[in-house]
């Protein structure tokens, strides 16, 4: 299928690695010049590396903290530059630490909200007027699917990520009709995200062992951890006018392991 979002242009946070790193190679396939950002300028250029290998746009890297409201103004600036515009956002963060409520204080809890929610905030704002200049502009959030459904002792994703959804709902209405804004809510996939998430449960003695482990997290109807090039492609999709009825939606890609109805 041809998403016909050849010669757009993208920036997607958090891509030097998992999910976001998935996301902008199914863009950059697409024919999409695609910004990628990361902390770490080592892994961020093997990312550009492994994900040029596979492009037909241009790859372009930026590094910068999604805690700094310069580095996000940086971000939208250097697409806009490098491309003349900025069609398409996907924004990606890392996760917060795992661990029950009672063992959570009050900076982790800053510290997960300024993280996750803020940066979208301020992504959001900076891309808007960019994202309306062109024709179909696009938001995707990548959450988690523990705002369908709370998982254990991951009381930070569970409560703080909701406020990405209320968001992506807004947006969904605010900017449209000429920008669209969905999320994707991953389950588990074979990203270093997982492995550490397990090896925590491993210390917690959550799980007798890693391959325990990883097999407990793959609890689903499918019987194993999602590739993370399919949620990519989930991405890719809604970021392209094949997806144009679909708008303020937030989509579970878990490979059925969520037990809510909705």
């Amino acid at each position: 299928m041809d998403l016909q979002i050849d010669g757009n242009a993208a920036l997607v946070t958090a891509s030097s690695s998992g999910l976001g790193k998935a996301s902008a190679t199914a863009l950059a396939r697409e024919g999409v010049d695609v910004v990628i950002n990361g902390r770490d300028e080592d892994r961020l250029a093997t990312a550009r590396d492994e994900i040029a290998d596979v492009a037909t746009g241009d790859v372009v890297t930026q590094q910068g903290d999604l805690t700094d409201e310069d580095d996000i103004a940086a971000l939208v600036e250097t697409t806009v530059d490098e491309f003349g515009g900025l069609d398409h956002l996907v924004t990606s963060a890392g996760g917060p630490p795992s661990g029950p409520f009672l063992e959570t204080d009050d900076e982790d809890w800053y510290a997960a909200y300024d993280l996750l929610v803020m940066s979208v905030v301020r992504l959001a704002r900076e891309a808007e007027p960019h994202l309306q200049e062109g024709e179909g502009g696009t938001i995707v959030n990548i959450t988690s699917r523990s705002v369908k459904e709370a998982i254990d002792s991951l009381v930070l994703s569970n409560s703080v990520r909701m406020s990405v959804i209320g968001l992506e709902k807004t947006l969904s209405q605010e900017f449209a009709p000429d920008v669209r804004a969905n999320a994707v809510l991953p389950g588990p996939h074979e990203t270093a995200r997982i492995e550490e998430l397990v090896e925590q449960g491993v210390e917690r003695g959550e799980h007798d062992s890693y391959e325990q482990g990883i097999e407990d997290v793959a609890d689903n109807p499918l019987e194993r951890v999602g590739d993370p090039m399919e949620l990519g492609d989930t991405v890719a999709f809604l970021s392209s006018p094949r997806s144009g009825f679909i708008n303020g939606q937030s989509i579970v890609i878990d490979g059925g392991t969520t037990g809510a109805n909705l």
